[in-house]
């Protein structure tokens, strides 16, 4: 038997190389593949099981978008497990906020999580170099900051992205050189949706004006991003344990869920955080708020409260997401639920 296509090595090397990072207890359980039955996720598929040879399942997932959705679902599945992967098919409602590409990432994403077969388990998503491209032209776009210029990591559990390194023209033609029939998704050419317009106007256009190399450049960003970010992470969960104080462990939790949580963060000393850089002080401000369940913070909420916590003034308070006020007095930072109406309101 000959040696593989090219192509075909370059996606099995990412899979293999990919796996190889995962930690320690997590490289014998079994997987889990999201497959659409797209080239970047069939390649994906197919490396996986020849790398892992067993002990490999699919999970695909029908979003009900479109007609004949199950059947082509129905057929995906099929081909899997003519592959050798443990497949099935899981039909999600598309709904809630943000769009229809929100809604539909997070209904498939659940349902990922759902379908593992250990709880474990990896989930390996097809992800590309080009699709990181895109994330990264999004994100600066959108200003969303550094932490989304960063882009997709290749392991945040239990996400799996192994490709990320490989560019959507190799997963093609591995999926044509292993004779794989490919389903290209109309959404994918769909220019209702941002992602598809900067896939097939903006970075072509990019790359014609730059002479090329700009998605690996955009690549390469994010990963340098990370990496930066990963180290400020660090020195932030330094300062963060320096200056935090846990709630007594003995305290009665308040039954209303917005006092529970801001019970539970208990208090954060502004001393520690006062001499520190701006930038440094936001980090341990949003892990801080993090740890209390306090999400979809903006970038407006984190200097407002970095203001708070370098300056003051005491019993300043600021708005947070979720029915919470951040409060300074005598040094620390406290949450409490908002009083509304307010006194004499």
């Amino acid at each position: 038997m000959g040696a593989p296509d090219p192509s075909v090595a370059a996606v099995r090397l990412a899979v293999r190389s990919g796996l190889a990072r995962l930690p320690g207890p997590l490289s014998d359980v079994p997987l889990l593949v999201g497959c659409s039955g797209g080239a970047d996720s069939l390649a994906l598929t197919a490396a996986a099981l020849a790398v892992r040879g067993g002990g490999v399942h699919a999970a695909v997932v029908d979003h009900g978008l479109q007609d004949g959705s199950a059947e082509r679902a129905a057929a995906t599945a099929e081909l899997l497990t003519g592959l050798g992967a443990t497949a099935a098919v899981h039909r999600v409602d598309v709904t809630g906020p943000g769009g229809t590409e929100a809604a539909a990432r997070r209904a498939r994403y659940a349902a990922l999580r759902a379908a593992r077969p250990h709880p474990d388990a990896p989930v390996l998503l097809g992800h590309t170099l080009d699709d990181q491209a895109e994330t990264v032209l999004l994100g600066l776009g959108r200003g969303s900051g550094a932490r989304s210029l960063a882009g997709m990591r290749a392991w945040e559990a239990p996400w799996c992205r192994p490709l990320l390194g490989v560019r959507r023209t190799v997963t093609r033609a591995a999926c044509a050189a292993l004779g794989l029939p490919v389903w290209d998704d109309p959404h994918n050419t769909d220019p209702r949706f941002t992602r598809v317009r900067l896939r097939h106007e903006v970075l072509p256009l990019l790359e014609e004006v730059l002479a090329g190399g700009v998605a690996e450049a955009l690549a390469r960003t994010a990963r340098q991003l990370r990496e930066d970010g990963d180290a400020l992470d660090a020195v932030a969960a330094d300062l963060l344990a320096q200056a935090h104080d846990p709630a007594p462990p003995d305290g009665t939790v308040p039954s209303d869920p917005r006092a529970g949580a801001a019970h539970r963060a208990g208090s954060l000393r502004t001393d520690p955080l006062a001499s520190e850089p701006p930038a440094l002080r936001r980090r341990v401000l949003r892990a801080w708020l993090a740890a209390a369940s306090v999400t979809a913070l903006t970038d407006e909420h984190l200097r407002a409260a970095d203001v708070l916590a370098g300056r003051g003034p005491d019993r300043g308070g600021v708005a947070l997401p979720g029915g919470l006020e951040l409060v300074r007095a005598r040094g620390r930072l406290t949450l409490r639920p908002v009083r509304w109406p307010p006194p004499g309101g």
